[in-house]
């Protein structure tokens, strides 16, 4: 029997094979947000991110510890604002706003 990959997993694993495409998916899923205000699509993609560039690394540099962030990124998340700022920044990313 063989075990199947779940979406996460391939695209944790696509993200760390393709870093240099994360920015852009960052800048998607933002755009995304933006029209739907799906929040647990938005938390999904930023647990994938994190998960790609290493979930205790960022949960240090945002300041949490591991499982503060899967909590705060998981489909029941309802983090504060800080919360995913700290995350943001965590990634090395910020958020801007374009006119």
């Amino acid at each position: 029997m063989h075990k199947l990959r779940t979406l996460d997993q391939i695209e944790n694993d696509y993200f760390r094979q393709h870093p240099e495409e994360i920015e852009e998916y960052i800048s998607v899923i933002f755009e995304e947000y933006a029209k739907d205000e799906n929040i647990g699509a938005l938390l999904a993609s930023l647990r994938t991110v994190a998960c790609a560039r290493g979930s205790t690394e960022t949960a240090v540099a945002a300041g949490m510890k591991r499982k503060g962030l899967q909590k705060a990124l998981s489909e029941q998340g309802n983090p504060k604002f800080e919360c995913v700022n700290a995350i943001m920044h965590a990634l090395g990313y910020r958020l801007d706003h374009k006119n």
